[in-house]
Formats: C-alpha cells, structure tokens, sequence
C-alpha cells in the first residue's frame, strides 16, 4: 500500500511557531511530505506567508496585512509572548518558501486568503508562474479564486477547501478544483464514497495522529495536514 503523503499545517506548529524557518526545519525532521501554508498579500501585492487578515495575534500590530507595505512587514518580529521582540522571526515570502521546498525535496500546500479576493490583475502573474519542478497545489475557502488560478493556467492543481455546507452530491459541479479539503469530522463512508464516485480526491485536515484509519485510509484519499507529522508517520507504519 502507498503511503498517503504528510502535509505539515503551517510547518510542524504543534512544534514550533507557524509558518516560520523553525516550524518548516521541525517538519522535515519529523517526516512530513510536505508543507500546508497560508499566503496573504500585502498592501504592495507581495505574497507573504502568514495566516491572519492581521499581525495582532503574533506581533501585536492593530494593522491588516493589505494596508501595509513589504517594508512595513519585514521589519516585524513574530512570536507568542514578549520574548518575540528579542528573538522573533521574521515574515517569510512565498518565493523564500518556495526555494526552501524545492532545496529539501518538499511538496506544497498553498493556502490563498482573503486577500486573494478581487485581488488586482497583477497577482495573475503569481498563478501563471511555471511550477514544473514543485509538487504544489493551491487550496481555498474562496472558490472564485480557484476559478482565477484556472483561468490563468488550467494546468495548476487547485483544491477547494469545503465546509458543513459543501453538497457532497454535487462535487462534480466543482470544476475549478482538482481536490477537496475537509475537516476530519467529515472523514465518514458514505461521503468518502461520493467523493470517490465523482472522482473528487481528498485531502483532510486537523489530523492529530490519534486516528484509527490512518493505517488503512480509504482510496480516495490524497493527503493528511497535521500539525504532528511525527503522531500520523507513526500511525500510518503502525
């Protein structure tokens, strides 16, 4: 049996800060596949690798990301207490990612924000980049942006990540998605089958390695995110 590949969400964050050099270094030693991580755009369209619409949960900054420059963001110090402003991490690129993942071998899961909405035409140029030499696929919540990167290059791998309200009859309407992404609490037999009949692949995400169908998951099954990639690699050999 393949075994399903290991998307560490935000890096190894169960480990190390999210999204950070530390968090991304902790994933390969535990043995992830591949990173989950989430890009934003700043006020001057750089993509950057971060999770919130703001930098008040890790930089304590009242301020949203698109209202503030790549200069204005680099000069952040990351962190969950005061210690950040001593040894802090910086804000990383998705270009800083993408290097990073391309020397270690790496798979990546490319989270677009709500930045990404009604974005100007300048960020088409990001989706008709040539990604020939990465495994990468991007993933969101917002399915007009996954109809974009289409638009811009059919060849791109996209994933729609759904909610309680995705209609599991109708997967197949989701033509700009490649992949569907669902919280574990929808990891049930009758919607893994759906998905397999509409040739819907599926990846699922708050894996925490405790899982008893990690060791034999259904087919239909692409890929796990997990902030523990070390719990799910044991799982998955067990």
């Amino acid at each position: 049996m393949i075994r399903v590949p290991i998307y560490a969400h935000r890096g190894a964050s169960a480990y190390a800060l999210e999204n950070s050099s530390a968090a991304f270094r902790k994933a390969i030693e535990l043995g992830a596949d591949g990173l989950e991580i989430d890009l934003q755009l700043t006020k001057d369209l750089v993509p950057i690798v971060t999770h919130d619409l703001d930098f008040w949960r890790l930089a304590r900054i009242r301020r949203n990301v698109s209202t503030m420059t790549f200069e204005e963001v680099s000069k952040l110090k990351l962190g969950t207490s005061i210690l950040r402003l001593i040894n802090g991490n910086s804000v990383l690129t998705f270009d800083d990612v993408l290097t990073f993942a391309t020397n270690n071998g790496l798979a990546l899961n490319v989270e677009l924000k709500e930045t990404f909405i009604d974005a100007p035409e300048q960020v088409n140029l990001l989706f008709k980049r040539t990604y020939s030499h990465l495994n990468i696929h991007f993933s969101s919540f917002h399915y007009e942006v996954l109809e974009r990167i289409k638009q811009c290059n059919p060849m791109l791998h996209t994933a729609y990540i759904g909610t309680r309200k995705t209609n599991w009859e109708e997967l197949g309407r989701l033509k700009a998605a490649d992949a569907l992404h669902m919280h574990k609490r929808h990891y049930a037999q009758k919607k893994l089958d759906l998905a397999f009949q509409s040739n819907m692949p599926l990846r699922f995400y708050g894996i925490d390695g405790s899982e008893k169908y990690l060791a034999k998951p259904h087919p239909v099954v692409l890929g796990w995110i997990t902030d523990y990639p070390d719990k799910v690699l044991i799982k998955q050999l067990s």
